[in-house]
């Protein structure tokens, strides 16, 4: 976080306002409890992916079983992602936040209880619903509190927290799957949900206590910080229309951006449901060791974004990084393919996999802001993460589908390769002027 926040809470001096003075202020303020929050958002996710192997062994689960109930999770939060963020709009990004942490993490500590596939299917989808909204909810928030310009760099740092999700997650994962199995009666898998669920009930509580609904509450801001700060997001936003959520999907280009993120979905979703499943069958390691391996994708995802995040704020040209880092995924893909039983050149393929749609994702999302603002931000918003979560659907059931058919999981990641490519196209030739413009020049 270096680039945005270097400097102290206390950086904005009386009479030396400044708007990247102001900006860092405020991201030391909110950026360490979202970034905490997203990184348990993230790990919520994924966990299954770590708890497959043995979820598999003890409860005899298919991979079509395995890959329906990781998509039930997308089932339910794609039904009530829109409403959840047109709650957030109206109450506030305060509460609504801190209610869906506190949720779903009674919801994913409750997956100690699952015995059968119809248990585990309830559980993914209840989980799904508790956490819809969660990450449009953030994003709708970071447009409220950082210009246009800043987006860039503050987006990436809110989603490295899903990289550190990978990059911590995998090994604490791997250590609660083989040092806690069979603890106090419960299996590794069971001690691995109950991990992940039981401190987001703490973190809700603190984004009640720390996190305020509008730069107009912050009690740490100076009015003439408030001001300024104010008046640069309204500077960006001058010509963008306060669109309804029916005014928001009208807009040019609005459903394009939404297909985009459907794409880079399915090979995000490939990614973190199957990434441990490929780095297990190609190394035939323990659950520790496959842990760790599988932290390094997200490492480069991690550093990926935060160097992506400069350039893109610096250029403001994003559909232009967007692209490049999607045929960075597509080549990842058509690596771990071709090398999917070898571990030292698939772990090249997953690295470079990782750099790509990991680091897509954030600079995706500094898209949406250049079409909408106000309630169609907040709804438009949730819709198009709602668009994008059907990958979520697709791609873990396709993959699990294709490996029972065929026995290995190849064609269908030569499959999710082409889609990521498909995503650079659009992203490069389909997108209007509106979303083409630089952000350096409002």
């Amino acid at each position: 976080m270096t680039a945005v926040l270097s400097g102290s809470p206390a950086a904005v001096e009386a009479g030396a306002v400044t708007e990247n003075a102001i900006v860092r202020k405020v991201a030391w303020r909110l950026m360490p409890l979202i970034m905490i929050c997203y990184m348990f958002a993230f790990f919520d996710r994924i966990n299954i992916s770590f708890a497959k192997f043995q979820l598999q062994s003890d409860l005899g689960f298919s991979n079509v079983a395995y890959g329906l109930g990781a998509s039930m999770f997308v089932v339910g939060y794609v039904i009530f992602e829109v409403p959840s963020n047109l709650f957030l709009y109206r109450v506030g990004a305060r509460r609504w936040i801190a209610r869906i942490m506190i949720s779903w993490g009674i919801a994913t500590a409750l997956m100690i209880f699952i015995r059968s596939e119809w248990h585990f299917y309830a559980l993914r989808f209840l989980i799904g619903a508790m956490e819809a909204g969660f990450a449009p909810g953030i994003l709708y928030y970071l447009t409220i509190w950082f210009p246009a310009s800043h987006r860039g760099r503050i987006t990436s740092f809110m989603f490295v927290a899903s990289a550190f999700s990978g990059i911590f997650g995998a090994p604490v994962a791997g250590l609660i799957l083989g040092g806690l199995n069979g603890v106090g009666g419960l299996a590794g898998w069971q001690w691995l949900f109950l991990a992940g669920g039981l401190p987001c009930l703490i973190l809700g509580v603190l984004v009640l206590a720390r996190l305020d609904d509008r730069i107009a509450d912050a009690r740490w801001l100076s009015q003439p910080e408030k001001d300024l700060l104010s008046s640069r997001i309204a500077h960006h936003n001058r010509d963008i229309g306060d669109h309804s959520l029916l005014g928001a999907i009208r807009q040019p280009g609005f459903l394009l951006i939404g297909l985009i993120y459907f794409l880079l979905q399915i090979g995000s979703y490939g990614l973190n449901f199957w990434g441990p499943d490929l780095i297990k069958t190609a190394s035939g390691g323990q659950a520790a060791s496959v842990g760790f391996l599988t932290a390094i994708p997200y490492i480069c995802g991690a550093i990926s974004m935060v160097v992506i995040g400069r350039l893109s704020d610096a250029s403001g040209e994003r559909p232009k990084f967007v692209a490049g880092l999607a045929i960075a995924a597509a080549l990842g893909f058509f690596g771990a393919g071709l090398f999917d039983k070898h571990i030292v050149p698939l772990m090249f393929a997953l690295a470079l996999l990782g750099a790509g749609i990991v680091a897509s994702i954030p600079t995706f999302w500094t898209l949406p802001a250049k079409l909408v603002t106000g309630v169609g931000a907040a709804g438009g918003i949730a819709l198009i993460n709602t668009l994008g979560q059907f990958g979520g659907i697709v791609s873990p059931v396709m993959v699990g589908w294709v490996k029972d058919l065929t026995g290995s999981t190849t064609p269908a990641l030569y499959g999710i390769g082409v889609l990521c490519l498909a995503a650079a196209g659009l992203a490069l030739f389909a997108m209007p002027a509106s979303l083409r413009r630089s952000d350096r020049s409002a």
